[in-house]
């Protein structure tokens, strides 16, 4: 099994930047591809950006491309995701999430941290 335990998110203004950090348990993390999603209240859950086990990071969401960038640090069994020129509408709870190399879903998920910008 899998546990991950998302962290650094905060309240900030609007151009701030956050780090959020997600921690794994897995004993062979680097098989698996982890992802982060948000959900905004009142909004479904989107997909914002994954690395996969091969080592191929992208950031899906276009609306933060070019502000967001993800990572993962196999031998800290983590992954980040680095949020620049934060705006109101990122608002929302982030989740990590993970599945292996042959899943074709997300089985293991985060609690989910709280990102709130105020512009």
């Amino acid at each position: 099994q899998v546990q991950l335990v998302e962290s650094g998110g905060r309240s900030v203004q609007a151009g701030a930047s956050l780090r959020l950090s997600c921690a794994a348990s897995a004993r062979t993390f680097s098989s698996y591809t982890m992802g982060w999603f948000r959900q905004a209240t009142g909004k479904e859950r989107e997909f914002v950006a994954a690395c996969t086990w091969s080592g191929a990071c992208i950031v899906s969401a276009d609306s933060v491309k070019g502000r967001f960038t993800i990572s993962r640090d196999n031998a800290k069994k983590t992954v980040f995701l680095q949020m620049n020129s934060l705006k109101a509408e990122d608002t929302a709870v982030y989740y990590c999430a993970a599945k292996a190399w042959n899943i074709a879903t997300y089985d293991y998920w985060g609690q989910g941290t709280q990102v709130t910008v105020s512009s």
